[in-house]
């Protein structure tokens, strides 16, 4: 894929270049689109390139949606009905145009004749050509100046697709190759710490990526939620008051900020420790108040994807600063809430004292080394084992 962005980069490029010469064809300016919207597929600019070359897989569903809309359209009003062109309009859809974005906006250049109509932008190009140079006004259908305005609009259009194409492939490559370096690394190391944390932040992302809006708010929902299981991983409530700081448990922001401050002041340089805190300090409030926004606000699709960017990066220097031993008092499953399964795979026992092991739990309302010992079946390589896999 990488090889295909360096091509269509290099086709964009010279697409633009046509099209900003004076003598540059708008027809060869369009060939160079399509050709670089196939190669990194982008569907939908690809179809409207290749509709202006005259492709017919193109042409005739633009065609037959065109001449629908002009026979409804010189009927009297009272019995007008375009609901007849809404499965002509997803016709369209399904090869990749969009009538409001694609057809709409040329309806009167493509359904006359005098403006080319649906011909090429080859024909439409070379047929304003031979007027020109032949000092004609029209060639008795089309004129001059009508091919003119066509022939600007799709050259205009075209710029625009180019531009959009060209920002996409020249500056988003660096950018995502370094933050996935970032988000993988960060990834890695937070499942390593707590999986559904790691899970939610991935959700989140994801989430950003969507172009439903919807989708927006929920990433900073799930922020919110994310930052608070981080907190109760990191820095448990308490009724400790620290300066004007308090760290109950709807506090989360002050738990992460207090466990960041803890953990960075052991660094021999507090100054930049401390400043560095204050900034990330300053992020999470931030975050917090996207947070909430995004439970009771429409959010902009750029707020949300801020928002977990920034957590990525307070999240990298955050693990830089974590304990080793802080995932490891968490990593052992509980005995009190192990599966069957679990309780005979980890102690390596079979069935039938696996499940005398979870009658004592139920029966004892949990369970405890000397409780685990009564039961039939375990031994002293047993209790061991259990000592160094699950948590009691």
């Amino acid at each position: 894929m990488a090889d295909k962005k360096v091509e269509a980069l290099k086709i964009v490029e010279e697409g633009l270049k046509e099209l900003e010469s004076a003598k540059g064809s708008v027809a060869v300016g369009v060939q160079k689109l399509s050709r670089a919207a196939k190669l990194i597929d982008e569907e939908s600019i690809y179809a409207w390139a290749e509709l202006q070359l005259g492709n017919p897989i193109y042409k005739k569903p633009v065609q037959e949606i065109l001449y629908k809309i002009h026979e409804i359209s010189q009927l009297p009003k009272e019995e007008q009905n375009f609901d007849q062109v809404t499965d002509l309009v997803e016709k369209l859809a399904l090869i990749g145009l969009d009538y409001k974005t694609h057809i709409s906006p040329e309806y009167n250049m493509k359904i006359s004749e005098n403006h080319g109509g649906l011909n090429s932008i080859n024909f439409i190009e070379q047929t304003l050509e031979g007027l020109i140079k032949n000092k004609r006004i029209h060639d008795g259908v089309r004129t001059k100046i009508k091919l003119s305005i066509h022939l600007n609009y799709i050259k205009n259009a075209a710029y625009k697709y180019l531009s959009e194409l060209h920002d996409k492939l020249k500056f988003s490559g660096t950018i995502t190759s370094s933050f996935d370096l970032l988000k993988n690394a960060v990834d890695d190391r937070l499942l390593d710490l707590d999986q559904e944390i790691a899970e939610q932040l991935m959700l989140a992302f994801k989430s950003v990526s969507s172009d439903n809006k919807e989708e927006w708010s929920h990433a900073l929902t799930t922020c919110r939620r994310l930052l608070e299981s981080l907190a109760d991983k990191l820095y448990p409530a308490s009724e400790l008051k620290i300066g004007n700081r308090t760290f109950k448990q709807n506090q989360f922001v002050n738990r992460l900020w207090q466990f960041m401050n803890e953990a960075i002041q052991s660094d021999s340089n507090k100054l930049i420790a401390q400043t560095h805190v204050d900034y990330l300090g300053l992020w999470l409030e931030k975050t917090n108040k996207l947070a909430n926004k995004g439970v009771h606000d429409e959010v902009t699709q750029l707020e949300a994807t801020k928002a977990i960017f920034h957590i990525y990066l307070m999240l990298a220097d955050l693990l830089d600063y974590l304990d080793p031993s802080a995932t490891s008092k968490t990593t052992k499953p509980s005995i009190a809430t192990a599966s069957l399964d679990e309780i005979e795979a980890l102690l390596n026992v079979k069935r039938d004292v696996a499940k005398a092991i979870v009658i004592a739990r139920v029966k004892n309302s949990g369970l405890t080394i000397e409780q685990l010992k009564e039961v039939k079946g375990v031994g002293p390589k047993t209790l061991e084992t259990a000592k160094e896999v699950f948590e009691f």
